[in-house]
């Protein structure tokens, strides 16, 4: 019974609704340039509004045609990033001390002096894996250039027990001093 009565429902607004009117759309009025595009500019005569069976509806006087300027200003920060990769080979026969200055380049100058760090995932590496550890990544610990040259691997062949080719990745990352 209920099922009834809601399709009924149902029938009876689909029926009053239908002999609504439907919406007029005002389109604003375009300026024809001499190639065929049409851009919209701003209305200059009062509007007269027209149903679908041509009758007058109402008339909008225009009050006010005003051009707006904006200015827009945005600040863009761009992270200081490391932009170098650093390949070392270096071969070392017996007990050799080798010293091996390296750079790091950046995208920028940093805008603050001893405010960022340049970090190692490791600076005390046992490369042969021998529980000695026999390189050393030594770095000033601030960045205050786009090209920070005062970096030096140290390998001290002495604690290097075993033959071979040794391959390590050491990550940098750029910290905050806080």
């Amino acid at each position: 019974m209920s099922r009834r009565v809601i399709l009924i429902i149902i029938i009876f607004f689909n029926f009053i609704f239908s002999f609504s009117e439907d919406k007029i759309e005002v389109y604003p009025p375009y300026l024809e340039l001499e190639d065929g595009m049409k851009i919209p500019q701003l209305p200059t005569d009062d509007l007269t509004e027209v149903d679908l069976q041509g009758n007058i509806i109402g008339k909008r006087e225009l009050e006010k045609n005003t051009t707006v300027y904006l200015e827009s200003r945005v600040n863009v920060f761009v992270p200081l990033e490391i932009i170098s990769d650093i390949d070392i080979e270096a071969i070392i026969l017996d007990n050799q001390k080798l010293e091996i200055p390296f750079e790091v380049e950046f995208n920028k100058v940093p805008e603050k002096k001893d405010y960022y760090k340049l970090c190692y995932s490791e600076t005390e590496i046992d490369i042969d894996q021998d529980g000695k550890t026999d390189t050393f990544i030594y770095s000033s610990p601030f960045i205050n250039t786009k090209i920070k040259t005062d970096n030096i691997l140290y390998i001290d062949g002495e604690n290097i027990s075993k033959e071979g080719t040794f391959k390590k990745k050491v990550y940098m990352t750029i910290e905050i001093k806080e």
